[in-house]
Order: C-alpha cells, then structure tokens, then sequence
C-alpha cells in the first residue's frame, strides 16, 4: 500500500490555530499525520475531527501524537533514558511497517547537539528489534545534515552567542549518526539539489523536520516534499515534510 505521510511541528500546542491547522492536512491528504509539540489533546481531538480522520491519539505535555484515517493497529511510547520527549510508535494495521514519531530537544549549540546524539542513539538502541524491517523516522530533529547551509546573521543573537562560544558553527552530528547507522535522508535522497527548508515558516532558512528510511529500502520512499504554501505559513512555525511510503502489507 501507498501510505501518505505528513509530519507536523504545530508549535506550542496549536491552540487558536486548528482551522489552520487542519486547512493544512485537508490540502494534501495524508492517511497519517505525526505531530510534534501536540501537548494540548483537545486540539488534536479538533483537528482529526475537522479532517474527517477516525482515530487519534495524544496525551498531555507528550510532544508526538498523530491522526489517521486508516486503522492504528498499536501504538506504543518509548522513554529512552535523557531525553526530553517521548517517542511515538506507529503500527498501521494490516502491515509490518512502524512508525516512529521523533521530537529531539532544541539548544543550539555544540552541548544540545551532544544531547540530541545521545537521545537518538537511545531511540535506536530501544527499536532494535525493527530495525530489519520497514520503518521510518519522522520529526522534528532539531539538527542540520552535513553540509547543509547556515546563515548564523538570520538567527536571534542570543543563538548567535550560543554557535560562537561552541566554535562558530552547529555540529551536525545527529544526521550524520543516522546516515551511518544505515539510514537514508529522504529529503535529501529525492532531493539533493533543493534547499527544502523547514524553519520558520516566515523566512525559512533551517532543514530540521526529517523522515528517515533503512537505506537498504529507499525504493519504498517514493515522495518526499516541503509543503511550503501560503496556507501553511499561519498555522505553525515549522512547514510540514510530506511523504509517500510504498509499505508492504501483511
């Protein structure tokens, strides 16, 4: 099956702005849309029942949370020691393919990268037993690939200061790890030539927002894109990464 798939950084919670939100989601419709910063399930409530998706699932102050119109067959939180968020698992019913919603900490700094590395190596350890089969990565990843573009002058001065006292540039040590652990970038695989910035929405100019597949099977990732439209501008911070996933069924 072809499996549409949106991730969302919806920013503090989305409260005020689910019509916006689900404006979003209603223009590209995804079968599953993984959230970041959905703290607030009554808005994640609102926004599958505005876009006519039957299941849901959100917990209080837990940033990843989802929607869906097809069936959810487990669903599943992993709390790998030191990291800020929990990590969803994402089991669609009638396949063998999971899921897994990612939100990493935000510092940036040369220490937050550090931090980050350590929370994902968590997050890979605590999946192992998946790791064989189809499975993707999506969120937010607070982290720049290697050789991604870095405009320190468009950055608050309080994170310039923060990026000169860690050595003048951001590591980028979180994608580089997935790449070696056998991940592919999807972006970037369909991609290699376009910026695909995701951050922020009003003058973007950071890739953050990620999905990640084995890269012995990156034939089954057949799209991947930035929804960059005007619609999606007011609605969060974050423009949301759309994909689409050839996943085996059962």
């Amino acid at each position: 099956m072809i499996l549409k798939l949106l991730s969302h950084n919806i920013r503090f919670g989305g409260k005020g702005r689910e019509a916006q939100l689900a404006a979003v989601i209603q223009e590209v419709a995804p079968d599953v849309v993984v959230f970041q910063e959905a703290i607030y399930p009554r808005v994640i409530q609102q926004i599958a029942a505005a876009t006519g998706m039957q299941f849901w699932l959100s917990k209080p102050n837990h940033s990843v949370a989802y929607c869906s119109r097809i069936k959810i067959e487990h669903h599943e939180w992993h709390y790998p020691r030191g990291s800020t968020h929990a990590f969803l698992e994402i089991h669609p019913a009638g396949t063998n393919a999971r899921i897994f919603g990612v939100h990493l900490r935000a510092m940036f700094s040369k220490w937050g990268e550090r931090r980050r590395k350590q929370e994902i190596q968590s997050l890979l350890t605590s999946i192992q037993k998946h790791q064989e089969g189809f499975h993707a990565l999506v969120g937010d990843f607070n982290s720049l690939g290697p050789g991604e573009l870095l405009n320190v002058k468009k950055m608050p001065h309080w994170i310039r200061a923060m990026i000169w006292l860690s050595g003048r540039d951001i590591q980028r040590e979180v994608v580089q790890l997935m790449l070696d652990r056998g991940y592919a970038d999807g972006y970037r695989l369909l991609h290699p030539d376009k910026k695909g910035f995701t951050f922020p929405t009003w003058d973007p100019h950071l890739r953050m927002d990620y999905v990640f597949v084995p890269l012995s099977l990156r034939d089954r990732l057949t799209d991947c894109r930035v929804v960059d439209e005007k619609l999606a501008v007011s609605a969060s911070d974050h423009f949301p990464l759309f994909a689409h996933l050839n996943i085996p069924d059962l």
